[in-house]
């Protein structure tokens, strides 16, 4: 093969490889106007992100599950008094793009249980929740709540839930725990 084709060939294929990549285009010669289109993508992934507690201001996984504590060692005059629990603010944030969003409050056994006897058991009833706002409710637990659509097919809330116990029965003493999961549904 001669050294001229070779040359001809890489030259050739140098000034085509720009237009392999390059955007449509349009030639006018004389009066007149040109006109290129540039097609254009955003790819949005079902998004779905409930935050109770820690963890609420990132959109990302948080192993951080918080405790709240009502201690009456202090004023055991105050035990089944039915004066209510100073309440503990717990920030929440729910965010999804697919529709109405169901939060469901899912208790451990029927309440909460006495480390000295499993018998002895404070009912999720005495368990109060309040919101900031009445559009990301706190659900009691067994039940739900819908926090309300942002627009469109999106919810993004945050809220403060404020959480306190009734006190409205002398229980036996122990300390009593136990957990509720909160999980958010969406269609």
């Amino acid at each position: 093969m001669n050294k001229s084709l070779i040359l001809k060939s890489a030259i050739a294929l140098a000034l085509a490889a720009p237009l392999l990549a390059s955007a449509e285009s349009d030639l006018t010669i004389g009066t007149g106007s040109a006109a290129a289109r540039l097609n254009f993508q955003v790819i949005i992934p079902r998004v779905l992100f409930l935050a109770v507690g820690t963890g609420n201001a990132t959109l990302a996984d948080n192993g951080t599950i918080d405790t709240l504590t009502y201690d009456y060692s202090a004023n055991p005059a105050d035990v089944g008094s039915g004066t209510d629990s100073a309440a503990q603010a717990v920030n929440v944030r729910v965010l999804g793009n697919n529709g109405q969003i169901a939060i469901g409050a899912a208790g451990t056994g029927t309440g909460l249980v006495s480390d000295l006897d499993a018998a002895d058991i404070i009912p999720w009833t005495e368990v109060l929740a309040t919101s900031s706002t009445p559009t990301f409710n706190a659900p009691a637990v067994g039940s739900s709540a819908n926090p309300t659509l942002s627009a469109g097919k999106v919810t993004n809330r945050t809220a403060i839930w404020n959480f306190a116990y009734s006190n409205t029965a002398v229980a036996a003493p122990g300390t009593y725990s136990g957990q509720v999961t909160y999980t958010a549904t969406m269609p």
